[in-house]
């Protein structure tokens, strides 16, 4: 089941999991591509759980990467805040 801009991935306990991808970007810094997506999940605060990962737009089959470093975090990190805040103004 793999819709335009959503995928599934097994969870920890092998049950499938939809996620939807909100926006993919590519660093200038990192040399790295980003996806980020959500399983549309909430916290224990209602905030919708929102997650990152390295991958590679060239392969035919979508493998995402763990993002290892706090700087490729912070890359992230900054471009959500970015996103919030042209939210907030609308």
């Amino acid at each position: 089941m793999e819709e335009k801009n959503k995928f599934t991935v097994l969870d920890e306990n092998g049950k499938e999991v939809t996620c939807e991808i909100l926006f993919t970007f590519d660093s200038e810094e990192t040399k790295k591509s980003y996806m980020v997506y959500t399983d549309n999940t909430t916290d224990e605060e209602g905030n919708v759980k929102v997650y990152a990962s390295i991958f590679n737009p060239k392969a035919k089959k979508t493998e995402l990467i763990p993002i290892e470093t706090d700087r490729e975090w912070k890359i992230i990190e900054t471009i959500l805040e970015s996103i919030q805040e042209d939210k907030n103004k609308e």
